[in-house]
């Protein structure tokens, strides 16, 4: 707010220039280009129309050179905001206490290096009871994060400074037994798409390299008020795409000559290799659920709104969402209730009741797997396998057919391209997006160029099609408490993104050799049911204990 009156001063002078250039008489425009042009909207109109269209164009292109006058960086936000909650959807909204079941009995191991995977409940625990200190366990994970993180391709930024600063806080106020969270002491990393003052925000790509953002991120503010100390800021791919960015590809602790997917992709490198105990990600579709199920991290992708996003990378406005990628369920569950809640800057978020109780009764929950995507899979399969154990458990497990022909990966490809050109718009008319590493055809310099010639009106339309898909996934996915889809299932996560329901991604079986642990994803069949799919998650995990296998390489 700050450069409110230099803003406007820019609007007066480019307003008072655009009204002398709308007075320009020549023709920027042709009929034959009109002709040409229609093929790409799929539109076709008389000679007449053309004609009469001509002088309307040309104003509009005048507005058009207006607008990119403006240059809009990419934390200016959009007006009009998203929201997942439809008429008929009822919620409680009464925040309960939490009751953290933080164990007493936790001892320092004899080869310290199995803290690397300890959870977040056995870390605090050791905090909390003096057996370490957060000045002992910030100092432990960076000099992992030092010996591991160029093999990983993961860190971007190690921020030690600041980090040990924040840790003798911890401690000092571990001394005057004030405790403010679970988190508190523990080290974790940021996507590098998140401000904080000091620091730089990359995205990942070179014309960002060395970004400076003087503002302190709502995620970020969050777990500071919890006493989590920031270490590091995460490797990401380009723009929140894919693993690979200026620093090379992040790869996968599990083996070495993979990538570890994307876009939160240090996030899930870096604490599947317990180079920190949890990290934060982001979401527009697929960026917590890939690398979370690829590296066998547990990943929770909240409910859309449910953290604000302010201070982070605007990718797609009404898609992007921020959670937390851990090693197990209750990790999950700890992060989030430090970081969910709204701000008065991201009109779009809704601070909502978190009621985690840590357990849930098992044979009242409704529970449907996507049968479609799951009966064709070989017998042996982890998905088929999961669903076997639950059963056991004494869970009864519905099939059900997940919807499949409602376009909805096109729909969202959508929506991410037309806003992703607007948030970056600057970057492509600007020629800089030629510095970018990922040059190929799928990837964003040529798909923020390719967008810009999505219209409006169809922009618009896809919109609307996005709120009947929502009203038709709600009268479905509300029936049910827990629907268990593959992880890398794109029409179920595609489905979900334009909905906004929540998901949980965790390990489900034994690793092959050279390859991390099976994933399944637990979806939340009602928005804001975070408190259920993470107690449901744990249930599962403490019934098998995938999460606790870790990568060999990096256990010494």
């Amino acid at each position: 707010m700050k450069n409110i009156p230099t803003l406007l001063k820019t609007i007066f002078s480019l307003s008072f220039s655009f009204v002398l250039s709308s007075t320009v008489c020549a023709q920027d425009v042709s009929v034959t280009e009109i002709i040409n042009a229609e093929k790409i909207y799929d539109l076709h109109f008389t000679n007449a129309k053309r004609d009469s269209m001509i002088s309307q164009l040309n104003a509009n292109l005048h507005l058009y050179r207006y607008l990119h006058e403006f240059n809009l960086s990419n934390s200016v936000p959009l007006p009009n905001w998203f929201d997942p909650v439809l008429p008929a959807m009822k919620f409680d909204t009464k925040q309960l206490p939490i009751n953290w079941n933080i164990p007493t009995n936790v001892v320092m191991p004899a080869d310290t290096n199995e803290l690397a995977f300890y959870t977040i409940a056995q870390l605090s625990s050791l905090l909390r009871h003096r057996k370490v200190t957060s000045v002992y366990l910030t100092r432990f994970f960076i000099n992992r994060l030092k010996k591991y993180g160029d093999s990983l391709h993961c860190v971007i930024s190690l921020i030690e400074q600041p980090a040990m600063e924040q840790a003798k806080r911890a401690d000092e106020a571990f001394a005057k037994a004030i405790y403010k969270s679970p988190l508190q002491g523990i080290p974790y990393g940021l996507k590098d798409l998140f401000a904080v003052k000091g620091t730089r925000t990359t995205y990942g790509t070179p014309p960002f390299k060395d970004q400076v953002i003087d503002e302190d991120a709502f995620v970020y503010q969050q777990l500071e008020k919890a006493g989590a100390v920031l270490v590091a800021k995460l490797s990401m791919g380009e723009l929140a795409m894919d693993d690979i960015w200026f620093g090379g590809q992040t790869k996968n602790p599990w083996n070495l000559q993979q990538g570890s997917n994307g876009s939160s992709a240090g996030s899930a490198s870096a604490t599947v290799a317990g180079l920190l105990p949890f990290a934060i990600g982001t979401e527009t579709y697929g960026s917590i659920v890939a690398p979370s199920a690829v590296c066998g991290a547990t990943g929770l992708r909240p409910t859309f709104g449910s953290v604000a996003r302010t201070g982070g990378m605007n990718l797609a406005w009404t898609s992007d969402r921020i959670g937390p990628i851990c090693r197990d369920a209750e990790d999950a569950a700890m992060v989030f209730a430090s970081i969910h809640g709204s701000d008065v800057y991201d009109r779009a978020s809704r601070t909502m009741p978190f009621n985690y109780a840590g357990t849930v009764d098992l044979k009242k929950l409704r529970v449907a797997y996507a049968k479609n995507y799951i009966d064709t899979l070989p017998a042996n399969s982890a998905e088929k396998a999961v669903i076997k154990t639950l059963q056991d458990a004494g869970v009864r497990v519905m099939a059900i057919d997940f919807p499949s022909n409602l376009r909805t990966n096109d729909l969202l490809t959508t929506i991410w391209a037309a806003e992703s050109a607007s948030a970056f718009d600057p970057l492509t008319r600007s020629g800089k997006d030629s510095q970018m590493v990922q040059q190929w055809q799928n990837r964003y310099p040529n798909m923020l160029r390719s967008a810009r010639f999505i219209p409006a009106v169809e922009y618009l339309t896809v919109c609307r099609l996005r709120y009947m898909v929502m009203q038709q996934a709600f009268a479905f996915l509300s029936k049910y408490d827990i629907i268990i889809v593959p992880s890398m299932a794109d029409e179920p996560m595609a489905l979900t993104c334009l909905t906004g329901n929540p998901c949980i991604t965790l390990p489900a079986g034994i690793p092959a050799a050279g390859a991390a642990p099976p994933s399944i994803t637990f979806i939340g069949g009602k928005l804001y049911s975070e408190a259920v799919i993470t107690a449901f998650a744990k249930k599962f995990q403490q019934i098998t204990r995938y999460e606790k296998q870790h990568p060999l390489m990096f256990t010494k």
